[in-house]
């Protein structure tokens, strides 16, 4: 990833690599050979939502996936005009703006199924929940399955149906059964719709076996692990040097006085905190690249700041510090926060800038 040339003002920025970000998603594409439906929801993962979907463009997805109505009618109102599914399960008091901003809702109880239907609202997916136990219809409920079959058989709109794999990067037996049971309830219904869709990033790794009709990559298009697969990097955040102090044997760093130093050293102060979304359990467990150079995080993570061991390594002020994204990887700094890259771009907040670069 080639790095951008922020404004010298800016204190902390998510650079944000919208080549790489294509690159994946083609990758991805090739791996399961199903069209894609980009998960964009929680602002594209932290990395912007509407800029993501344009960049997202020239792969020709089939359409986009978000969590809420709001996120769905937000990139309507930036022009984006393909199909926009609504992944949290419908609730009938969302009716008509769904419909009002052609969003396409997922719907996992007949509750919510009957008045979709009675208001004519057009296109639906429908949930069954295969051992997520989160959401959806449940496979085994052969009563329930029973009244949607019946309900579908005269269904206009009945465009799609998923599930979701609970551990599909890391127990492929699990996988398979919750496949298995999908299917049963597919042939319980006795109708198929158009879109039938399994797989999401880690899915992949399993190659075409789940690609079916489409696909939902999310993590890996952002640059994040998934089961086996590798993307590239597509984020790197950054944050400036803004203060320098040479500390003695026995000085304490950051609240609490929790750190304290062995031996003379030189402290660098980050302009970037948990405000910012470095979250709080990094504190004396991070790694940072500066200068080329990897150090560790010294103290307790602070609001806006966080201070690094530069030792006698040449530091200026102003410097640029990665916090992840370069030397130091995306999974990598997750692992050390005891967390995971969802979690990790997902918490960086708005008032970090994000800094787009494109370059094909």
């Amino acid at each position: 990833m080639t790095k951008s040339n922020p404004p010298a003002r800016d204190r902390a920025w998510l650079e944000v690599d919208l080549a790489a970000l294509r690159r994946n998603a083609r990758r991805f594409q090739e791996l399961i050979a199903a069209p894609l439906l980009p998960m964009v929801k929680a602002n594209a993962y932290g990395l912007g939502a509407v800029a993501v979907a344009r960049a997202l463009e020239s792969v020709n997805p089939w359409g986009y996936g978000v969590a809420t109505a709001d996120e769905g009618a937000a990139l309507r109102e930036a022009g984006i005009s393909r199909p926009i599914l609504v992944f949290t399960p419908l609730r009938p008091a969302a009716i008509d703006f769904l419909m009002h901003h052609r969003l396409i809702p997922v719907i996992g109880d007949l509750e919510a199924l009957d008045a979709w239907l009675s208001g004519g609202g057009g296109a639906f997916h429908v949930e069954i929940d295969t051992g997520m136990s989160r959401s959806g219809f449940r496979w085994h409920d052969e009563t329930l399955i029973g009244a949607l079959g019946h309900r579908l058989a005269s269904a206009s709109g009945f465009q799609g149906i998923f599930t979701h794999f609970h551990s599909a990067d890391s127990d492929p037996a699990a996988t398979v059964e919750q496949a298995d049971r999908f299917e049963e309830v597919l042939g319980a219904l006795g109708s198929r719709p158009s879109l039938v869709h399994l797989s999401a990033s880690a899915g992949a790794q399993w190659g075409a076996e789940y690609g079916i009709d489409l696909a939902r990559p999310g993590i890996y298009l952002y640059g994040g692990r998934a089961g086996t697969l590798q993307p590239e990097p597509v984020a790197r955040l950054c944050a400036r040097v803004v203060a320098l102090r040479r500390l003695r044997p026995g000085d304490t760093v950051s609240y609490g006085a929790l750190a304290t130093v062995e031996t003379a050293t030189t402290i660098a102060t980050l302009a970037i905190g948990y405000g910012d979304g470095v979250p709080r359990s990094l504190g004396s467990h991070g790694m940072i690249e500066i200068n080329r150079m990897v150090v560790p995080l010294v103290g307790r993570v602070t609001m806006d700041m966080i201070m690094v061991d530069v030792d006698d390594r040449a530091v200026a002020l102003g410097d640029v510090a990665t916090i992840f994204g370069g030397l130091v990887a995306l999974d990598d700094q997750a692992g050390f926060a005891g967390t995971n890259s969802y979690e990790l771009l997902t918490a960086i907040s708005p008032r970090v800038a994000r800094r787009y670069q494109d370059e094909t």
